[in-house]
């Protein structure tokens, strides 16, 4: 019997079989090198970081951004911590963080996440407040002065101006601006 739709169904039946026993395209994988054999100055103009303080991360968060999976192509503790330092330091979007390291967005949100999961952990050894007051007084005193409710301080930067530094980094202290200055932030 003839298909309207097919101008001959004995080709059909041919494609239908071939595609039965046709074996997938073999999986390709991007390679994805390891972040820590690049030179310093690289990982600092891309990560913030240098090779010893970004090995200190691993070495610290890396039992909470284990991998669960088995597969053998899963990324290493130092690409999860670099993804998630890019994006910290350049405050750029998920899709740019996922490109510059030649992953999807989704791969890289679900990184960034396990990475700062990861930090929560930690808020004595990265955040550090007054130790001469208590927290009840100063929440007191932001209420008092401001009508804040339960603030325990206020953060600000600034540029302060400098004479061009000499030497190699005279480039660092250049700001957004093209005048030499140091980035300070003071908390209240």
């Amino acid at each position: 019997m003839a298909s309207p739709f097919v101008e001959n169904p004995g080709d059909e039946g041919a494609r239908v079989v071939r595609r039965a026993f046709t074996l997938p395209a073999p999986r390709s994988f991007q390679d994805r090198t390891d972040p820590l054999g690049f030179p310093d100055d690289y990982l600092f103009e891309r990560y913030r970081f240098r090779r010893h303080s970004i090995v200190y991360l691993c070495q610290l968060l890396g039992p909470y951004i284990e991998k669960t999976t088995r597969r053998s192509k899963a990324l290493t503790k130092p690409q999860t911590v670099c993804i998630a330092l890019r994006f910290f330091a350049s405050g750029a979007f998920l899709y740019s963080v996922g490109d510059a390291e030649r992953l999807s967005k989704a791969t890289a949100c679900r990184e960034i996440r396990k990475v700062c999961l990861a930090l929560k952990r930690f808020p004595n050894i990265f955040i550090t407040f007054p130790g001469h007051r208590g927290i009840l007084p100063i929440k007191e005193a932001f209420f008092r002065t401001a009508g804040f409710p339960n603030v325990i301080g206020a953060i600000d930067c600034t540029h302060i101006r400098i004479k061009a530094p000499s030497g190699p980094t005279e480039a660092d202290y250049v700001n957004r601006r093209s005048f030499h200055s140091i980035n300070v932030q003071v908390h209240a």
